[in-house]
């Protein structure tokens, strides 16, 4: 598949404008005004407002059936420290993920196919807000997406350091991990830090559990399943001769596995309500559920394999992998209608840096396959009647 080169060349300037005005979750103003724009350019229907920010672009040719395409918009609460000229104008804010690209993709696919139109049916272009960490999958979902908007299947796709550019990574099955949170607040007896016997010190208990936690994935589990406990915050004291009457741990739970998922946050129950009391100490948890693990259906996901093959080749394909244990709120749409995920590459000849690091920058020479990838999709799955 061809793609003219003007269009790229106009992609590569939409990418680097969002690349410079990036914006929060649920903040995405000016990129999706601009998205809405492009696409009504491109003669397609436009809806705004979805899930507070996000754009719908609708791109009928005849009968047919109805697939999905989904980008993502949001930045990340980082300070870019790359030189590039298209940095980041916005401080504390910078598209750290790759976003930027992946809505430029989607915009270029759709331009694309309102030139071609080799399909029949109906493709809905979807420009969701806030993928990290609020949920805006979820949000256009509860603002109707599925309703307003029938799909038989939906699609997503994230650029991926670590694999070379231009190439295809697809599992018949998980993807991303789910992604938990919990919160635990354990309750002892202050007193004075030269007579911990008079009181209940919450700092030993905490220190005790954060241990203990680590112990649910290597004696608990099975080593066949996948999942990861890790707690990222240790809060208590505010005096260096006071033992404090409370500490508060804070982390995050991912697997692979919805019912070693369920098992883990038995198992954190269990040692949050236990194992402080060994210490004259009580433990309270709030535990919340969050991202699915993002699980592509198999008979979806090869639809997209046999697309990439015809788009990039069958040598820059890769049929399973191993998961990731990072996450992504795609997981919600995977939940509502079948679907599938790839990660496309985009190191080059220097690796990419990693994403969400404040030298990451996105792949423009990624942005002609990721069109053809789309396209092939298009095609495939809505061919000419």
């Amino acid at each position: 598949m061809t793609v003219l080169k003007n269009l790229i060349d106009d992609a590569v300037l939409w990418r680097r404008h969002f690349h410079s005005t990036p914006e929060l979750g649920y903040q995405e103003l000016q990129t999706s005004d601009r998205v809405a724009q492009l696409l009504e350019s491109f003669g397609i229907e436009v809806v705004r407002g979805l899930g507070g920010t996000g754009v719908v672009g609708t791109l009928r040719n005849g009968e047919g059936p109805s697939i999905g395409i989904r980008a993502d918009m949001d930045a990340l609460p980082i300070q870019e420290l790359g030189n590039a000229a298209h940095k980041s104008t916005h401080k504390g804010c910078m598209h750290a993920c790759g976003h930027d690209g992946h809505t430029t993709i989607l915009l270029a696919t759709a331009r694309h196919l309102s030139e071609t139109r080799r399909f029949s049916g109906t493709v809905h272009f979807i420009f969701q807000p806030a993928e990290e960490n609020l949920a805006g999958a979820q949000a256009m979902i509860d603002d109707g997406l599925f309703e307003r908007f029938p799909m038989e299947a939906i699609y997503g796709l994230h650029n991926w350091p670590g694999v070379t550019a231009g190439h295809v990574v697809i599992n018949p099955g998980p993807m991303m991990a789910s992604l938990d949170t919990f919160e635990i607040t354990l309750t002892g007896k202050g007193c004075h830090a030269a007579m911990p016997e008079k009181g209940a010190d919450p700092i030993v208990a905490a220190a005790e559990l954060v241990l203990g936690l680590q112990t649910i994935t290597s004696r608990r589990l099975s080593p066949l399943d996948s999942a990861v406990v890790s707690v990222t915050q240790f809060n208590a004291g505010e005096a260096i001769n006071v033992i404090p009457e409370t500490a508060v741990l804070r982390g995050t739970v991912r697997c692979l596995q919805t019912p070693v998922r369920a098992k883990v946050q038995q198992l954190i129950e269990e040692f949050v309500a236990q194992l402080p009391q060994a210490f004259g100490v009580t433990g309270a948890l709030d535990y919340t559920v969050g991202y699915p693990v993002t699980e592509n259906d198999p008979d979806a996901a090869a639809v997209m394999r046999r697309a990439a093959i015809a788009a990039v080749g069958e040598d820059k394909v890769q049929w399973g992998c191993n998961p990731s244990m990072a996450s992504e709120d795609f997981a919600f749409m995977l939940q509502a209608r079948r679907g599938a995920y790839v990660w496309l590459g985009v190191d080059g000849e220097t690796p990419s840096a990693a994403l969400h690091n404040p030298y990451y920058d996105f792949n423009d020479a990624v942005i002609e396959p990721g069109v053809a990838v789309w396209t092939a999709l298009v095609e495939q799955s809505l061919p000419l009647q």
